[in-house]
């Protein structure tokens, strides 16, 4: 538990191939299933407080609580997920941290020190999400916050449930 930031609730990995990434935690691992976003549409982007036109394909699901994120870019503009993968790696990037009160842990954090590394909005004000450019000499430690006051709350916890009594049936649902 964070004293900042509370309860993970999340791991992402960035991968570079997203469909094997996802046949991997299926079949390997045995977690599904996976609500795969082909590409996801962001009311905006920014990295390093500039605009970019990142672009990435998602999916989610659940392992019990903790939520498994994987994170495919799909063009080379600036984000944490490309200088990830620049930098010859490729797996678990970021801890996430989920909020109903997104702007009073976004500012909190500021006022400590952090600082967003990048962030965006995808669904309107209560999509909200940050990453922390916290990562330094420890590899995956970028703390992301995201905000699940609105839609994206109540489809969290739809994975969440979809995964507790999931038989290995339709392990991949594509969402539009």
């Amino acid at each position: 538990m964070s004293r900042i930031f509370g309860a993970v609730r999340q791991n992402g990995y960035v991968v570079r191939d997203i469909r094997a990434a996802m046949d991997h935690w299926v079949n390997v691992v045995g977690v599904g299933p996976w609500f795969f976003v082909e590409e996801v549409k962001t009311d905006y982007f920014r990295h390093r407080g500039a605009t970019s036109d990142m672009r990435m394909s998602v999916a989610l699901a659940n392992s019990g609580d903790l939520q498994i994120e994987l994170i495919q870019p799909l063009n080379d503009a600036p984000s944490l997920y490309k200088e990830f993968l620049d930098a010859g790696r490729e797996g678990l990037q970021h801890l996430a941290y989920w909020t109903e009160d997104f702007q009073g842990l976004y500012d909190r954090a500021l006022s400590l020190g952090y600082r967003a590394g990048h962030e965006g909005q995808i669904g309107g004000e209560q999509g909200r999400f940050a990453y922390f450019d916290t990562e330094g000499p420890h590899p995956g430690a970028v703390v992301e916050i995201s905000d699940i006051s609105g839609s994206k709350g109540r489809f969290f916890d739809h994975i969440r449930r979809a995964a507790q009594d999931w038989d290995g049936a339709d392990p991949i649902r594509t969402v539009r």
